[in-house]
């Protein structure tokens, strides 16, 4: 017995020792946590190691699908063996052809270069949508109801019962619609999610969700009932009538698959049979806002004994003939809540609240009061210089709820079918005095994962992160708008572009980007164009279309090449690579022979700095020295993306033209001792950045933007120069003129806006002026995150974290902290796809503390500033003495290392 016991205990030590201290967390497919309703047939997984031991690297890893979870052995859909691979994410399923509507579950172990093998992870799951037209029963079907086309609609109801004759075992909802829609069943709610189906290409393709219904059925009766919504289908959008048509009716396609516990299934769909009506949503559009009257609610009109005999009928449409496509990024949600923080009267005698944060959703009210009473609820960014009520700047975007009650207690109210862009509201019409506590600020944007945690020494820093993150969260709704409350909110595809790669620090967007490209695919010229907004809604309508510009347009290389930088996504280059490579044909054919692009039809340094000297009328830089630049850079690009495709043929095409206009560039715009024609730092910043200066005169052209830099005292740059100055700076040694220009608090700066009381990140450098006035309000948003890609260099330059374009997704981390600005400390945490990265250093009495932690499965380079290798100390022991560290050496003022996971603490007295 006793023998026993001992052959027990030492097996239990060997099994804890095999898999001490490696395991597996964070499963994902498709950057997806268990996701539902997908139709990638070859989904892309992911895992997160964790380990005790330093410089741990996975070595192979095994994967199992199956159809439960009790099967990965026995019966596999797929089993990928033990693979040899150091790969832990875009691991591409191999296996057995996926089937529509069913769910597949999977596990990983993964092996270590200390031989240390893991346990199985806990299981994780995708389920399949509806992956073939022919899987659609339903039939799109429309309400029979008389609407005015030229003017705002009520909102459609559309209603059905049905019996179940058996107890429900799992139940599946698939539904899309041509405008918005709310859906529920049995009187409740279906998912969280708002907006849907989302903003697409509506002439192309359109999203349809799938939800998990198992849990609202019941055997008998039941109802469904689903609301519509204008949205961005034929509602107010962009402006001059550049909308959609507005002759498009409102449809729905929805189908139920229903399996019994008794093996039975059963189908609900969208038919004849369905009833339509209106009711109290009288009017509810992006741009205008929601007028509601409680009064004509139909009380449990999505419960099964409503009496709907005086309803009308649908009419089945036909087939629109457009791709019904599964969502590929996040859903819109409602994210957090805010209270009003401030109550106040202004001089002209509005009742106004403050919510303490520009932010993008809508807000929550409760009220009580008699019948008929109605209430009016305006919605602004800012007040004026005398603290009056301002919604100039909202051009034609009334931003107004209406809601009138019904008289039956308290009431509680939120819209449906809009949004708004505010920190300010007034109130008129309110029964009684309103309070704080009777409004809720609800938050409303897609549900990107935050990743980016910064923080410094500095408050007002501290707070420029504040506005970026918000700035960010209140323009991704579902696609990277430009501003979230006048009369535009739409893609614009300049905008994106420069803060992409912001974007990708602060929050897990690939799958957000990938969605919205794909709308870049169809709304492409047979040109090789680039619309400057997508989906393209604003010049849907003209028969010459504005589009191609540098800069915006670029966003169709730029953005793809940005995703596949963080997170090693070659799956999105490769599905952009055809219309990379149209755009590039369609800019060389602009360009001609001479490969200088002079096309006029150009947005330029968009909102440069305007001086009001008569002897310097603003920073202006060239157009077609803007696109011959931007021409270069994105055929550069598509060289590299070209060669990782392995299309060695265009790779190398594609860089001798690259050379070309390099060439065509420097003897066009450069003289021969590096000064540049235009004289100004977007020039400067963007010849730097996209490498079209000469080796030898890399060094006076970066010494000539750090003199332009110093003359001016300030930044002068646009959207296409503000966010590459910084680095350009701090990259050729002019650290001091990139922290001057970010601590500096007059306009124009990014701090000055702060000063002004901003949450968010301006349009304008100057967006409300030194004497407090407003700039034009024809363009003057408060939320415009373009400037906000500032936080790029601040994630890299402050805390020092780099990703290798060498190696993507952060596999190499290199950090680079580089202090100043008066800065004490600066800390980051960045959540990547290996998992977490962080960065944090602090000088205290001429002593300099950096601490690392370097995730699983990566690896390092390091470099200490301003060090010397006897100096230095590494986890409380000396650097030289540290095994766990190599290729240790002195590089002029900095030590550089290279290290593998674990956590390190670096401490050193810094050089004088």
């Amino acid at each position: 017995m006793k023998t026993r016991f001992t052959i027990t205990l030492l097996f239990l030590m060997l099994v804890n020792c095999l898999y001490a201290g490696l395991s597996i967390s964070d499963l994902t497919c498709e950057y997806k946590t268990n996701p539902h309703g997908m139709d990638e047939t070859h989904p892309r997984l992911g895992w997160i190691l964790n380990a005790t031991e330093m410089n741990t690297m996975q070595t192979a890893y095994q994967v199992q699908v199956s159809l439960d979870t009790k099967t990965f052995k026995t019966n596999p859909v797929w089993d990928s063996g033990k693979t040899d691979s150091d790969q832990s994410f875009q691991v591409v399923y191999n296996g057995a052809d996926l089937q529509s509507a069913t769910r597949y579950y999977w596990r990983v172990k993964v092996w270590d270069n200390h031989n240390n093998e893991s346990e199985w992870s806990e299981p994780a799951y995708w389920e399949m949508g509806l992956l073939s037209p022919k899987d659609w029963k339903a039939t799109w079907i429309r309400p029979d109801l008389e609407e005015n086309l030229t003017e705002l609609n009520p909102a459609p109801m559309l209603r059905k019962e049905f019996q179940l004759e058996a107890k429900v075992k799992s139940a599946r909802a698939y539904i899309t619609s041509l405008g918005l829609y709310e859906f529920q069943l049995n009187g409740k709610r279906v998912g969280e999610q708002v907006l849907t189906p989302g903003w697409t290409t509506f002439l192309h393709r359109i999203q349809y969700q799938t939800y998990d219904v198992t849990d609202l059925l019941k055997t008998g009766d039941n109802a469904v009932g689903v609301t519509l919504g204008d949205g961005w289908y034929r509602g107010t959008l962009a402006w001059g009538d550049k909308s959609l048509p507005r002759d498009r009716t409102l449809k729905l396609l929805l189908q139920i698959e229903i399996t019994f516990t008794n093996g039975k299934t059963e189908t609900i769909v969208t038919d004849n049979t369905w009833k339509s009506n209106t009711g109290p949503i009288l009017m509810s559009d992006l741009f205008m806002g929601e007028t509601y009257d409680a009064r004509l609610e139909h009380v449990n009109w999505t419960k099964s004994g409503f009496d709907d005999s005086e309803w009308h009928r649908v009419i089945v449409s036909a087939d629109p003939g457009i791709e019904i496509a599964a969502p590929d990024g996040p859903p819109v949600l409602k994210i957090q809540e805010l209270k009003p923080v401030a109550k106040s009267v202004t001089p002209e005698g509005d009742i106004v609240f403050d919510m303490g944060q520009n932010m993008v959703g809508w807000l929550r009210f409760k009220v009580k009061g008699p019948k008929g009473t109605t209430i009016e609820i305006r919605h602004a960014e800012v007040l004026d210089k005398d603290g009056n009520f301002y919604t100039e700047n909202l051009r034609r975007a009334k931003q107004t709820i209406t809601y009138t009650l019904k008289g039956d207690g308290v009431q509680v109210f939120e819209p449906h079918f809009t949004w708004q862009g505010f920190q300010y509201f007034t109130v008129k019409g309110w029964p009684g005095e309103p309070t704080l506590d009777d409004f809720t600020g609800v938050v409303v944007h897609s549900n990107i994962t935050p990743t980016m945690e910064f923080s410094c020494s500095n408050p007002m820093l501290n707070q420029l992160q504040h506005n970026i993150q918000w700035g960010q969260k209140g323009n991704f709704v579902d696609v990277p708008t430009d501003c979230p409350q006048r009369d535009e909110r739409m893609g614009w595809t300049g905008d994106a572009q420069v803060f992409a790669s912001t974007a990708c620090f602060n929050a897990d967007v690939a799958g957000f980007y990938t969605k919205w490209l794909k709308d870049m695919i169809y709304d492409q010229k047979e040109s090789g164009a680039i619309p400057d907004v997508v989906p393209n809604i604003r010049w849907s309508l003209d028969p010459v279309q504005r589009c191609g510009a540098s800069g915006w347009s670029d966003a169709v290389v730029v953005i793809p090449w940005t995703v596949y930088q963080y997170y090693n996504d070659t799956r999105i280059l490769s599905v952009m690579y055809d219309s990379m490579v149209k755009w590039i044909k369609f800019m060389q054919t602009n360009a001609g022979d001479d490969y200088i692009w002079s096309e006029s039809n150009q947005l330029g340094d968009w909102l440069s700095f305007n001086s009001q000297s008569s002897s310097y009328p603003g920073a202006y830089t060239d157009k077609e020295f803007i696109a011959t630049a931007y021409f270069a850079y994105s055929t550069g690009l598509v060289a590299k993306i070209a060669d990782i495709l392995g299309k060695d043929e265009d790779a190398k095409a594609f860089t001798d033209l690259r050379e070309k206009i390099k060439s065509a560039f420097i003897q066009e715009f450069m003289t021969p001792d590096g000064r540049l024609s235009p004289n100004t730092q977007t020039a400067y910043s963007l010849a730097l950045s996209f490498d079209l200066i000469p080796e030898s005169l890399k060094a006076k052209t970066a010494s000539r933007l750090a003199a332009n830099v110093n003359e001016f005292g300030h930044i002068t740059t646009g959207f296409l120069g503000t966010p590459l100055i910084s680095l350009c700076l701090s990259n050729n040694g002019y650290l001091d003129e990139a922290y001057m220009l970010l601590n500096r608090k007059t306009y124009p700066s990014w701090l000055y806006p702060i000063t002004r009381g901003a949450t968010t990140i301006w349009e304008r450098w100057d967006g409300i002026k030194p004497d407090g006035t407003f700039q034009t309000p024809t363009m003057n948003s408060y939320n415009h995150y373009a400037y906000g890609a500032i936080g790029n260099w601040m994630y890299r330059t402050i805390t020092g974290i780099n990703n290798d374009p060498a190696q993507p997704g952060f596999k190499h981390i290199f950090f680079a902290p580089q202090p100043g600005g008066d800065l004490t400390w600066a800390k980051a945490e960045y959540k990547s796809l290996y998992g977490p990265i962080r960065s944090s250093w602090e000088i205290s009495d001429g002593t300099f503390t950096l601490t690392l932690d370097i995730p699983v499965n990566t690896f390092a380079t390091i470099q200490l500033p301003n060090a010397e290798i006897v100096n230095i100390k590494v986890n409380d022991k000396s650097l030289i003495e540290t095994a766990a560290l190599s290729n240790i050496r002195q590089q002029g003022n900095n030590v550089l290392l290279q290290s593998g996971s674990g956590h390190y603490t670096f401490e050193y007295n810094l050089k004088e």
